[in-house]
């Protein structure tokens, strides 16, 4: 299954209605995709909405305006039922770190996304922010050192497009590393008064570069345009 496919199953994932197979494969695919942890996240409160139309007097009702048919509704029901008792405690865990990953930002996305990996050791995580007077651009970079180098996890806000930018890494000897690029669409990233475009853009990446011998992260357009630098 493509990893669109796999993104899809979100919704179906928080009713517990995919087979063993594909919920397997979906956790796989979960413990690697930030967008999924915080799609599911959103999904959250319908299983326990379901649960309550379920058993409306264990606790406060809860008014459908439309209700779904009945026997959809009851095949809902029962899957949420069963799931809840078998995989309650992971399902929980799950969602922890989705909140996480909206809550801590890129924080947390290394914390979450880049432990562990190849006994390569990692340490805490800092956390740089720096707005830009003129481009009005703020970003926040997470900072983890690797036996490899250093995890960086970046937050952008306040930023229009369309463009297409990256993350450098300037060492203290002037070398330079990208650490990743992405493309900002029309509407941008974190503008709060254009709708749809609210949300701050979270990516990540790394960098050869340990933590010490980084003077600072810029990021720029592709055609070599600063738009904010996070001094380390």
């Amino acid at each position: 299954m493509s990893p669109k496919q796999r993104h899809q199953d979100v919704g179906a994932y928080a009713l517990g209605v995919l087979d063993p197979a594909d919920t397997f494969r979906f956790e796989e695919h979960l413990s690697d995709c930030p967008m999924c942890a915080v799609r599911l996240s959103e999904f959250a409160g319908l299983e326990s909405m379901l649960a309550t139309f379920a058993h409306p007097g264990g606790g406060p009702g809860v008014l459908l305006p439309q209700p779904p048919v009945p026997e959809l509704l009851d095949r809902l029901l029962d899957r949420v039922e069963v799931t809840r008792r078998r995989s309650g405690r992971r399902r929980i865990r799950l969602v922890a770190a989705a909140a996480a990953l909206i809550i801590g930002g890129p924080a947390a996305v290394l914390g979450l996304q880049l432990q562990g990996g190849g006994g390569d050791g990692g340490g805490a995580v800092r956390r740089l922010a720096a707005t830009d007077s003129a481009t009005g651009v703020s970003a926040t970079v997470a900072l983890r050192e690797r036996g490899w180098g250093s995890g960086v996890g970046l937050e952008l806000a306040r930023v229009d497009g369309p463009l297409a930018c990256k993350l450098i890494a300037v060492g203290k000897d002037g070398e330079e590393q990208t650490v990743t690029t992405w493309a900002v669409p029309p509407g941008g990233y974190g503008n709060p008064g254009v709708a749809g475009h609210e949300e701050p853009l979270r990516t990540e990446g790394g960098a050869a570069l340990s933590g010490n011998e980084i003077d600072r992260f810029e990021v720029r357009t592709l055609d070599g345009k600063r738009l904010v630098t996070i001094k380390a």
